[in-house]
Protein backbone atom coordinates (compact mmCIF):
# COMPACT_ATOMS: atom_id res chain seq x y z
CA UNK A 1 0.00 0.00 0.00
CA UNK A 2 1.52 3.33 -1.04
CA UNK A 3 1.69 6.53 0.98
CA UNK A 4 -1.40 8.09 -0.59
CA UNK A 5 -3.60 5.12 0.32
CA UNK A 6 -2.22 5.04 3.84
CA UNK A 7 -2.94 8.73 4.27
CA UNK A 8 -6.46 8.32 2.86
CA UNK A 9 -7.11 5.41 5.21
CA UNK A 10 -5.80 7.41 8.15
CA UNK A 11 -8.06 10.30 7.17
CA UNK A 12 -11.10 8.05 6.95
CA UNK A 13 -10.40 6.53 10.36
CA UNK A 14 -9.88 9.97 11.91
CA UNK A 15 -13.17 11.04 10.38
CA UNK A 16 -14.95 8.51 12.57
CA UNK A 17 -14.52 11.14 15.24
CA UNK A 18 -17.69 12.51 13.67
CA UNK A 19 -19.52 10.07 15.92
CA UNK A 20 -18.78 12.56 18.71
CA UNK A 21 -20.46 15.45 16.89
CA UNK A 22 -23.77 15.09 18.80
CA UNK A 23 -21.87 15.14 22.10
CA UNK A 24 -20.00 18.29 21.08
CA UNK A 25 -23.17 20.05 19.95
CA UNK A 26 -25.00 19.10 23.14
CA UNK A 27 -22.24 20.68 25.23
CA UNK A 28 -22.43 24.07 23.50
CA UNK A 29 -24.05 26.58 25.86
CA UNK A 30 -27.14 28.35 24.62
CA UNK A 31 -26.63 32.07 23.83
CA UNK A 32 -28.22 34.44 26.31
CA UNK A 33 -31.36 35.95 24.76
CA UNK A 34 -30.87 39.50 23.48
CA UNK A 35 -27.50 39.64 25.20
CA UNK A 36 -25.25 42.40 23.90
CA UNK A 37 -21.76 43.37 24.91
CA UNK A 38 -18.58 44.68 23.31
CA UNK A 39 -17.71 41.20 22.04
CA UNK A 40 -21.08 39.53 21.43
CA UNK A 41 -20.91 36.04 19.96
CA UNK A 42 -22.22 37.27 16.62
CA UNK A 43 -24.42 39.99 15.27
CA UNK A 44 -26.43 37.14 13.79
CA UNK A 45 -27.23 35.96 17.31
CA UNK A 46 -28.57 39.34 18.35
CA UNK A 47 -30.48 39.70 15.11
CA UNK A 48 -31.95 36.21 15.42
CA UNK A 49 -33.20 36.99 18.92
CA UNK A 50 -34.59 40.35 17.87
CA UNK A 51 -36.35 39.22 14.70
CA UNK A 52 -39.99 38.82 15.59
CA UNK A 53 -40.95 37.19 12.32
CA UNK A 54 -38.58 34.25 12.69
CA UNK A 55 -39.17 31.04 14.65
CA UNK A 56 -37.24 30.54 17.89
CA UNK A 57 -33.72 29.19 17.57
CA UNK A 58 -33.50 25.42 17.69
CA UNK A 59 -31.78 24.41 20.92
CA UNK A 60 -28.43 22.70 20.62
CA UNK A 61 -29.65 19.77 22.71
CA UNK A 62 -32.48 19.22 20.22
CA UNK A 63 -30.06 19.22 17.30
CA UNK A 64 -27.77 16.79 19.09
CA UNK A 65 -30.67 14.42 19.76
CA UNK A 66 -31.64 14.07 16.09
CA UNK A 67 -31.68 10.35 15.15
CA UNK A 68 -28.66 9.21 13.18
CA UNK A 69 -26.77 12.51 13.48
CA UNK A 70 -23.63 10.81 14.78
CA UNK A 71 -23.55 8.24 11.98
CA UNK A 72 -24.20 10.82 9.26
CA UNK A 73 -21.57 13.14 10.72
CA UNK A 74 -19.04 10.30 10.87
CA UNK A 75 -19.68 9.37 7.24
CA UNK A 76 -19.23 12.96 6.07
CA UNK A 77 -16.11 13.42 8.19
CA UNK A 78 -14.67 10.08 7.03
CA UNK A 79 -15.14 10.97 3.35
CA UNK A 80 -13.68 14.45 3.89
CA UNK A 81 -10.79 12.98 5.88
CA UNK A 82 -10.05 10.41 3.19
CA UNK A 83 -10.03 13.13 0.52
CA UNK A 84 -7.72 15.30 2.60
CA UNK A 85 -5.42 12.36 3.28
CA UNK A 86 -5.23 11.39 -0.37
CA UNK A 87 -4.55 14.97 -1.43
CA UNK A 88 -2.01 15.75 1.32
CA UNK A 89 -0.24 12.44 1.78
CA UNK A 90 1.56 11.63 5.01
CA UNK A 91 2.61 15.21 5.59
CA UNK A 92 2.41 17.75 8.40
CA UNK A 93 -0.91 19.39 7.39
CA UNK A 94 -2.75 16.19 8.34
CA UNK A 95 -1.77 16.87 11.96
CA UNK A 96 -4.21 19.79 12.09
CA UNK A 97 -6.57 19.01 9.23
CA UNK A 98 -7.81 15.64 10.49
CA UNK A 99 -8.74 16.76 14.02
CA UNK A 100 -10.46 19.80 12.55
CA UNK A 101 -12.61 17.75 10.19
CA UNK A 102 -15.20 16.52 12.76
CA UNK A 103 -15.23 20.01 14.28
CA UNK A 104 -16.00 21.47 10.86
CA UNK A 105 -18.88 19.00 10.46
CA UNK A 106 -20.24 19.99 13.87
CA UNK A 107 -20.04 23.70 13.01
CA UNK A 108 -21.78 23.08 9.69
CA UNK A 109 -24.62 21.24 11.42
CA UNK A 110 -25.02 23.98 14.03
CA UNK A 111 -24.93 26.81 11.51
CA UNK A 112 -27.34 25.05 9.16
CA UNK A 113 -29.97 24.70 11.88
CA UNK A 114 -29.40 27.93 13.83
CA UNK A 115 -27.43 30.36 11.61
CA UNK A 116 -24.98 30.65 14.50
CA UNK A 117 -21.31 29.69 14.76
CA UNK A 118 -20.60 29.44 18.50
CA UNK A 119 -17.52 31.27 19.68
CA UNK A 120 -16.86 28.55 22.26
CA UNK A 121 -16.14 26.14 19.39
CA UNK A 122 -14.61 28.39 16.72
CA UNK A 123 -12.11 30.26 18.88
CA UNK A 124 -10.54 27.24 20.67
CA UNK A 125 -10.31 25.36 17.37
CA UNK A 126 -8.58 28.34 15.75
CA UNK A 127 -6.14 28.81 18.62
CA UNK A 128 -5.29 25.10 18.72
CA UNK A 129 -4.74 25.01 14.95
CA UNK A 130 -2.64 28.17 15.13
CA UNK A 131 -0.41 26.64 17.81
CA UNK A 132 0.10 23.39 15.88
CA UNK A 133 0.70 25.17 12.57
CA UNK A 134 3.23 27.49 14.20
CA UNK A 135 5.13 24.66 15.87
CA UNK A 136 5.14 22.63 12.64
CA UNK A 137 6.30 25.58 10.57
CA UNK A 138 9.16 26.42 12.93
CA UNK A 139 10.19 22.82 13.62
CA UNK A 140 10.31 21.78 9.98
CA UNK A 141 11.76 24.97 8.58
CA UNK A 142 8.63 25.66 6.54
CA UNK A 143 8.84 29.37 7.33
CA UNK A 144 7.30 30.41 4.01
CA UNK A 145 4.27 28.16 4.50
CA UNK A 146 3.88 29.44 8.06
CA UNK A 147 3.96 33.05 6.90
CA UNK A 148 1.36 32.31 4.24
CA UNK A 149 -0.80 30.59 6.86
CA UNK A 150 -0.59 33.57 9.21
CA UNK A 151 -1.17 35.98 6.35
CA UNK A 152 -4.15 33.94 5.17
CA UNK A 153 -5.64 33.96 8.66
CA UNK A 154 -5.34 37.74 9.04
CA UNK A 155 -6.22 38.54 5.44
CA UNK A 156 -9.33 36.40 5.12
CA UNK A 157 -10.61 37.42 8.53
CA UNK A 158 -10.10 41.09 7.60
CA UNK A 159 -11.95 40.59 4.33
CA UNK A 160 -14.91 38.97 6.05
CA UNK A 161 -14.86 41.63 8.75
CA UNK A 162 -15.26 44.22 6.00
CA UNK A 163 -18.20 42.29 4.55
CA UNK A 164 -19.76 42.05 8.01
CA UNK A 165 -19.15 45.75 8.66
CA UNK A 166 -21.10 46.78 5.57
CA UNK A 167 -23.90 44.37 6.55
CA UNK A 168 -23.80 41.90 3.68
CA UNK A 169 -26.83 39.60 3.57
CA UNK A 170 -26.45 36.57 5.78
CA UNK A 171 -23.12 37.67 7.28
CA UNK A 172 -22.68 37.33 11.04
CA UNK A 173 -19.59 37.85 13.15
CA UNK A 174 -19.32 34.09 13.62
CA UNK A 175 -18.49 33.91 9.90
CA UNK A 176 -15.72 36.46 10.49
CA UNK A 177 -14.23 34.30 13.24
CA UNK A 178 -14.50 31.16 11.14
CA UNK A 179 -12.73 32.94 8.25
CA UNK A 180 -9.60 33.17 10.43
CA UNK A 181 -9.47 29.38 10.80
CA UNK A 182 -10.22 28.79 7.12
CA UNK A 183 -7.58 31.35 6.08
CA UNK A 184 -5.01 29.68 8.32
CA UNK A 185 -5.35 26.17 6.87
CA UNK A 186 -5.74 27.36 3.28
CA UNK A 187 -2.88 29.84 3.55
CA UNK A 188 -0.42 27.08 4.48
CA UNK A 189 -0.94 25.68 0.98
CA UNK A 190 -0.20 29.01 -0.69
CA UNK A 191 -1.94 32.04 -2.12
CA UNK A 192 -3.61 30.27 -5.04
CA UNK A 193 -5.22 27.64 -2.81
CA UNK A 194 -6.29 30.34 -0.35
CA UNK A 195 -7.88 32.42 -3.10
CA UNK A 196 -9.64 29.48 -4.75
CA UNK A 197 -10.93 27.98 -1.50
CA UNK A 198 -12.38 31.30 -0.35
CA UNK A 199 -13.81 32.06 -3.80
CA UNK A 200 -15.46 28.65 -4.18
CA UNK A 201 -17.08 28.99 -0.77
CA UNK A 202 -18.42 32.43 -1.65
CA UNK A 203 -19.72 31.44 -5.08
CA UNK A 204 -21.36 28.22 -3.84
CA UNK A 205 -23.15 30.32 -1.21
CA UNK A 206 -24.18 33.23 -3.43
CA UNK A 207 -25.31 31.55 -6.66
CA UNK A 208 -28.22 29.47 -5.26
CA UNK A 209 -29.63 32.53 -3.47
CA UNK A 210 -29.38 34.70 -6.56
CA UNK A 211 -30.92 31.98 -8.71
CA UNK A 212 -33.80 31.57 -6.26
CA UNK A 213 -34.42 35.33 -6.20
CA UNK A 214 -34.48 35.41 -10.01
CA UNK A 215 -36.81 32.41 -10.33
CA UNK A 216 -39.24 33.77 -7.75
CA UNK A 217 -38.74 37.37 -8.89
CA UNK A 218 -38.36 38.39 -5.27
CA UNK A 219 -35.39 40.66 -4.56
CA UNK A 220 -36.12 40.55 -0.83
CA UNK A 221 -34.66 37.02 -0.82
CA UNK A 222 -31.24 38.59 -1.38
CA UNK A 223 -31.51 40.22 2.05
CA UNK A 224 -32.63 37.09 3.84
CA UNK A 225 -29.87 35.61 6.03
CA UNK A 226 -28.68 32.10 5.23
CA UNK A 227 -26.07 29.92 6.95
CA UNK A 228 -22.73 30.65 5.34
CA UNK A 229 -20.49 28.44 7.47
CA UNK A 230 -21.18 25.15 5.62
CA UNK A 231 -20.35 26.79 2.29
CA UNK A 232 -17.18 28.42 3.62
CA UNK A 233 -16.00 25.09 5.01
CA UNK A 234 -17.01 23.25 1.83
CA UNK A 235 -15.02 25.74 -0.23
CA UNK A 236 -12.04 25.18 2.05
CA UNK A 237 -12.29 21.43 1.51
CA UNK A 238 -12.38 21.85 -2.27
CA UNK A 239 -9.43 24.24 -2.09
CA UNK A 240 -7.36 21.87 0.03
CA UNK A 241 -8.13 18.80 -2.07
CA UNK A 242 -8.24 20.20 -5.60
CA UNK A 243 -6.96 23.76 -5.25
CA UNK A 244 -3.49 23.12 -6.64
CA UNK A 245 -4.86 21.27 -9.68
CA UNK A 246 -7.53 23.91 -10.30
CA UNK A 247 -5.00 26.70 -9.95
CA UNK A 248 -2.73 24.96 -12.43
CA UNK A 249 -5.60 24.66 -14.89
CA UNK A 250 -6.57 28.32 -14.50
CA UNK A 251 -3.16 29.93 -14.41
CA UNK A 252 -0.82 27.21 -15.59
Amino acid sequence: MNETLWAALLGAVAGLGGLLVPMLIARVPEPAPRERDSDADTDAEAEADAAADEPPKTRYAEIAARPGLGVRSALVAAVAGALLGAATGLDWPLVWLLPLTPVAVALSVIDWHTRLLPRVVVVPATLAALAVVSVAGLATGERSALLWALGGMVGLRSFFWMLWFIRSAGMGFGDVRLAALVGLVLGWEGFEVLLLGAWIGFVSFALPGVALAVVRRDRSLLKKPFPYGPFMLGGALVGLVWGTALAGGLWG
